[in-house]
């Protein structure tokens, strides 16, 4: 398990995480969501240390995450920032490669592991392309394949990949491809935390959400019981409304826009 534990953060005098505290679990897809500057990316930074704490401690695996090397942390965690700016034209392989520097394996190891994530990642047909010719939902698959290289190896420990608005620029058919396949990848004994902005998209993923709002955790819980209509106006400030969708069977959030006055609903949940 990865876990924060009552972690705060500040810049100066002003606090930017308070008493936040939550559990990654292997197996499980982990959503933060929460307004602009409610400390989401913050929250993942903390986690990873990138961030020095005010107090609290994050464990890994049942260790101080302070106790552990980077190199063990960066073969039992992998982060996938919000944007990865490459400059040079390495292939897509070049670039998988990258996360198998944290490990001491050969080569032909190393080429074997390459081809099993771009093969998980359904990224045959982009072989021998240079990075700088994909397009932004490309790039961020290429990226996720990165982050899978860097925790793949035969250790039975949970891994982790942690994840930073990977969605933010994507069109639909890339949304769901880079999500589904972080959820096929949750059968190899990983967990999964993502910073997302669409709810509607956390909620079809997410087995757990955690609902953020200026630097605290308002609400965490499943999926299931969290992704309420309370939950959402008070943790955004916005009037929604939660439908069935016809197709699936799923709540789904609409927002209400401020010209528009709708009379209240019946709250649906999931079943």
């Amino acid at each position: 398990m990865l876990q924060a534990n009552n972690i705060s953060y500040q810049i100066g005098s002003k606090s930017i995480l308070r008493n936040c505290t939550i559990k990654l679990k292997p197996r499980t897809f982990t959503a933060i969501v929460g307004p602009n500057g409610a400390g989401k990316s913050t929250l993942l930074k903390a986690i990873t240390n990138e961030v020095k704490l005010r107090n609290g401690s994050i464990m890994v695996n049942g260790h101080s995450s302070s106790a552990l090397d980077s190199k063990a942390l960066s073969r039992i965690r992998a982060v996938m920032p919000q944007h990865t700016s490459i400059n040079f034209p390495f292939s897509i392989e070049q670039i998988i490669e990258i996360g198998r520097f944290p490990h001491h394996t050969s080569p032909v190891e190393n080429e074997e592991i390459i081809e099993k994530v771009i093969e998980k990642a359904r990224l045959q047909s982009y072989r021998g392309r240079t990075y700088q010719t994909l397009s932004g939902g490309e790039k961020q698959r290429v990226q996720l394949a990165r982050i899978m290289a860097q925790v793949w190896d035969k250790s039975p420990h949970p891994k982790y990949l942690l994840l930073d608005e990977p969605t933010s620029d994507l069109d639909i058919l890339h949304q769901h491809a880079l999500l589904g396949t972080a959820r096929e990848l949750m059968s190899d004994n990983l967990g999964v935390l993502a910073v997302l902005h669409d709810l509607n998209l956390a909620a079809q993923y997410a087995d757990y959400l955690v609902f953020m709002k200026n630097g605290e955790i308002v609400k965490q819980g499943e999926t299931r019981e969290v992704f309420t209509k309370e939950n959402i106006e008070t943790t955004f400030n916005h009037p929604v409304q939660m439908l069935e969708d016809p197709t699936t069977g799923q709540t789904i959030v609409v927002s209400i826009p401020n010209h528009m006055h709708l009379e209240p609903q019946k709250e649906i949940r999931y079943a």
